[in-house]
């Protein structure tokens, strides 16, 4: 199985681009809206590629070695997913410039990057897509999507942008093809989805993910990829990828298990919410239900779970997929597409603090969203997709000092990326396991209760701490309240 080495080892960070840094080098004349102003479903603040660049020491700083970058190519959108042109960034970001230097930069640093990569629909803005509602059946383009017969012969009105007639019949879920004259993903009108059937299309795609490959790029995350239902597409994808880079991590948006694209022959990851739900549902001592259900896919918390429970959970994960899968796998704690972890928790900074111990002694690449290193919080989508906030004055300096000590401890440690995970307690409040590696062993103990809990281990003679402040007694280990510790 050929799974890039280096992303278990890896610390991911994932930026909005929007909402991370603005640069001074990029034109301020466009009409931004305030940087510190909340964020809105449609506005934007300015955030661009030259300003990750001038960002890169604070990331070098905090530990991170790769970058997932939401969207970059030129899109009508403030995230991107709407694509107009897949082969320039967007201006507003800088362009292709911007990015080619954000790339040389990065690299220079040992940081990766990996792209955004959105191939199951473009944008009403696609050429392709524009050049056939302007000509019809009469444009070699028509194959490209999926269009209703009598908008194509010119018997009925487009409706890529919906009148009150047609925006009513998609609210009553009519078929986008024949509500407006073609199929949106999800019925969206923005979203015109690609017909991956034609040949055309897969080459358009395929070249698309090679191009950028080969200026530098280290992979693709794959926006919505079960959409493009079609196994064969997926493996000549990872086929044409890896033939240019056989190191390139391909990782997808997938929300639930996913062995039938985690053979090997397809993806290497997915972005692993089924690990991100047990720690929303175990470490905060109360959720906030309102927040959480904000995101659809977080509907079945519906309370949170005990020790026992949760470290069945992650036991039943392990089972999923092959090791080198495992090991591969972008474990996040939130992202632009959920409420922050924060707010998920009532704002309980030692559940954030518990969660990211476990993430960053957990088998696969963890992954922070900008800013939750700072306490940045919000509620669904456009709150959690603020701007980072560059005055330090605003700044959680407690939390980003616990960030760059879990970062730290896992890059420090060798066993903790790459030592087989064995479960050893998990009991009242408190969940144990070991990583173990060429005959080394380090534990990990988490205590979510409100008072110090002792437990029993077998751990051998003058263990060394490497995180938290337990106390040792034999095999006796006390661990304070609301707290982890690392021994070995």
């Amino acid at each position: 199985m050929n799974i890039p080495n280096w992303v278990q080892d890896a610390v991911f960070y994932q930026i909005f681009p929007d909402r991370f840094a603005r640069s001074q080098k990029h034109p301020s004349t466009f009409n931004f809206e305030d940087w510190n102003s909340p964020p809105t479903a449609h506005g934007f603040k300015g955030g661009d590629l030259y300003g990750i660049a001038e960002k890169l020491d604070y990331l070098k700083d905090l530990g991170i070695t790769a970058l997932y970058l939401n969207p970059i190519f030129a899109s009508a959108s403030n995230h991107r997913y709407h694509t107009f042109d897949y082969y320039n960034v967007d201006e507003l970001l800088g362009g292709n410039k911007a990015f080619e230097s954000l790339l040389s930069k990065a690299h220079k640093k040992n940081i990766r990057i990996v792209l955004d990569g959105v191939f199951n629909h473009a944008s009403r803005g696609f050429w392709q897509f524009h050049h056939v509602l302007e000509n019809g059946n009469g444009s070699p383009y028509k194959d490209w999507f999926y269009f209703d017969p009598e908008r194509l012969n010119g018997k009925k009105p487009w409706g890529a942008y919906p009148g009150h007639h047609e925006q009513g019949l998609l609210n009553h879920n009519e078929d986008s093809l024949t509500a407006i004259g073609y199929r949106g993903w999800w019925n969206l009108p923005a979203l015109p989805k690609f017909n991956t059937n034609t040949p055309a299309v897969r080459e358009f795609l395929f070249d698309v993910a090679e191009y950028w490959i080969k200026l530098g790029v280290d992979g693709w995350r794959l926006d919505v990829p079960t959409e493009i239902n079609d196994d064969a597409f997926w493996r000549e994808f990872r086929s044409r990828v890896r033939a240019i880079n056989p190191e390139a991590y391909i990782v997808g948006e997938i929300w639930h298990e996913s062995q039938r694209w985690l053979q090997g022959d397809q993806f290497d990851a997915v972005m692993n919410y089924e690990v991100t739900k047990p720690c929303l549902a175990f470490f905060p001592k109360k959720l906030d239900m309102h927040i959480l259900h904000q995101q659809g896919n977080y509907q079945g918390i519906q309370h949170t779970i005990d020790a026992h429970e949760f470290a069945n959970r992650i036991d039943h994960n392990l089972s999923l997929y092959q090791r080198e899968i495992t090991f591969a796998q972008l474990n996040l704690l939130d992202s632009h597409d959920t409420p922050r972890y924060l707010s998920c928790a009532h704002e309980d900074k030692s559940a954030l603090k518990l969660a990211w111990l476990f993430l960053f002694t957990y088998p696969g690449a963890p992954c922070i969203y900008y800013g939750d290193e700072i306490g940045l919080n919000g509620a669904h989508d456009p709150e959690c997709r603020k701007s980072f906030p560059w005055d330090e004055s605003q700044w959680d300096k407690d939390l980003l000092d616990y960030a760059k000590a879990c970062v730290t401890l896992r890059a420090k440690q060798e066993t903790l990326r790459r030592g087989d995970y064995k479960r050893l307690y998990s009991h009242d409040h408190v969940v144990a396991y070991a990583r173990v590696h060429n005959n080394e062993e380090i534990i990990t103990a988490l205590n979510t209760a409100d008072v110090e809990k002792s437990i029993n281990l077998p751990i051998r003679n003058n263990p060394k701490i490497l995180f938290g402040s337990p106390t040792l007694e034999g095999e006796k280990i006390t661990i304070p309240p609301r707290s982890g510790i690392v021994i070995k």
